[in-house]
């Protein structure tokens, strides 16, 4: 765990909008990001594992798809599941942030709808909406709601806005929140460019970092896949 460090600046806005009662939507922008004033203690992840710590590697054979919980206010999942309106419901999921260009809002009525339209490039400026998706989701659950964050996959581009939020409101390094996100769904893997991004904002958060680049022969890596690629081998057998 890191001690607290100035606010970031917020460079970018997150377009929003609600479906209110009849189906009308009212659109707009989230407002500027107030300095985070979190809870003294804000409380870490809190699921699944013994004493409040991430599942054992035999929990972590879940399915790639569906929808999985990360914090009390937080879901992470792939697109086709925020078609499901039954199922946000039984959530207790009141905010929706779709963070694709190719996926449009399926606007159900009494829903928010947080529109992050990013293509999964690593060129993707997705560190401009760090902050304002972080900031909503805290926004939402001191309300009592839940978010749903989803991209097309539930893979990369939702994985990282989920790990900025870990970062800068439960206080966690990258390498924790992506420890402890991977073991709610194990599929995640943000491309290099969003790595880097993720790096840099947590330099900015807390003045150091627990990831870095790496190069290895199959490409610049962060290291917290170092594991994963003593596993791997070239497909060409050499």
């Amino acid at each position: 765990m890191y001690r607290r460090s100035g606010h970031v600046a917020l460079k970018h806005q997150a377009s929003c909008s609600c479906a209110e009662k009849g189906g009308t939507t009212i659109t707009g922008v989230l407002p500027p990001p107030r300095s985070p004033t979190p809870p003294s203690s804000p409380p870490p992840p809190q699921f699944s594992g013994a004493h409040g710590r991430p599942p054992t590697a035999a929990r972590d054979q879940q399915p790639v798809g569906g929808h999985r919980q990360i914090t009390p206010s937080l879901f992470l999942s792939r697109g086709n599941v925020a078609s499901n309106r039954s199922l946000l419901l039984s959530k207790g999921i009141t905010c929706v942030v779709n963070a694709t260009i190719e996926l449009p809002n399926f606007n159900w009525p009494h829903m928010e709808y947080v529109k992050v339209p990013l293509a999964d490039m690593p060129h993707s400026p997705i560190s401009l909406y760090f902050d304002s998706v972080a900031d909503k989701i805290h926004s939402v659950g001191r309300k009592r709601g839940a978010v749903l964050v989803h991209c097309a996959a539930g893979v990369s581009r939702s994985a990282s806005l989920c790990l900025a939020y870990l970062m800068k409101y439960h206080r966690v390094s990258l390498a924790e929140a992506h420890a402890w996100v991977k073991s709610r769904r194990p599929v995640i893997r943000p491309n290099g460019g969003f790595w880097r991004q993720l790096i840099e904002y947590e330099r900015k958060l807390f003045g150091r970092n627990s990831v870095k680049m790496i190069q290895t022969p199959y490409g610049v890596i962060p290291d917290v896949y170092e594991r994963d690629r003593r596993n791997l081998a070239p497909y060409w057998g050499l």
